[in-house]
């Protein structure tokens, strides 16, 4: 079983009206400011699935500013998990900044069929990790509800890129101190802050927070997947950012990487059932 745990969907109509979202969105403007800017429906997604042999996909929307467009996409997710449940596995996004109307929109999606929240985009949608109150009740719910949150973080040093923000392994560091009960999910490697996991005392810190590996073709040496998983096997979890990047590119990497077969069935699978709370064998 193959699980990405980190792909974008967005609703037909989104896509072909992604000028009229840029505007009404600067960081979404940032990130798609081209018209080749990739975006993918549900079909495309499960037509790369097949290519790719992927099972399942943890799939979100964008994590817009406006409330209202992020409902947009839980809508579409929603819808497109319920055609295929046996494949996409939805997430909702909302705008902690939006305060009880953000849990109430969180809670729609829990109770709807949601296995969590995210990816949030705290750069892009007005907010800090680091003792920012706009988190304490969405967290609070998530705890409640058990659901994992999936947070955008992103490196501070190396390139630069359109999007990337100042949302650094410090803050996400903070983030994890302030909400140890919270089970959280730090995009990109958490702008790399599971090798300062070798700390013991950030390991303790980190102990319920997992990475996943979402654009790290962009990002890292192939190595950094060798280098984690030596000492945090059960912590990373195979996601490709797609349609960022195709699903079959990435997993080519992936089995180029020489990991043994503990290591290879933990990262693209078993690390993510146990995050996402997924049964082991695929739908009929």
């Amino acid at each position: 079983m193959i699980i990405d745990s980190h792909v974008h969907i967005f609703a037909p109509d989104m896509i072909a009206n992604r000028a009229r979202l840029r505007d009404r969105d600067p960081w979404f403007g940032l990130l798609y400011a081209a018209d080749t800017s990739r975006m993918a429906d549900a079909p495309a997604l499960l037509a790369e699935m097949d290519t790719a042999g992927v099972d399942r996909s943890i799939a979100f929307g964008f994590a817009f500013a406006d409330l209202g467009l992020c409902r947009a996409c839980n809508d579409y997710l929603l819808h497109a998990a319920a055609k295929a449940p046996e494949r996409i596995v939805p997430l909702a996004v909302v705008n902690p900044r939006d305060g009880q109307a953000a849990c109430q929109e969180a809670r729609r999606c829990l109770e709807a069929g949601a296995r969590g929240i995210g990816e949030l985009m705290p750069d892009g949608q007005g907010y800090c990790l680091d003792g920012d109150d706009c988190l304490d009740d969405l967290m609070a719910l998530a705890r409640a509800h058990s659901a994992p949150i999936v947070i955008h973080v992103n490196e501070q040093v190396g390139h630069a890129y359109p999007g990337k923000g100042e949302q650094g392994p410090e803050r996400a560091y903070a983030l994890a101190q302030r909400y140890p009960d919270n089970r959280l999910v730090l995009a990109h490697w958490g702008g790399g802050l599971p090798f300062y996991e070798l700390m013991p005392e950030v390991r303790q810190a980190l102990r319920n927070v997992t990475y996943d590996t979402a654009a790290s073709l962009y990002l890292y040496d192939d190595a950094v997947f060798r280098h984690v998983m030596s000492w945090a096997p059960q912590k990373v979890l195979f996601g490709t950012d797609f349609p960022l990047i195709r699903q079959t590119r990435f997993l080519r990497r992936i089995r180029r990487l020489g990991l043994d077969s503990d290591a290879l069935s933990r990262l693209l699978c078993d690390n993510a059932r146990a995050v996402f709370g997924i049964d082991s064998g695929r739908e009929a």
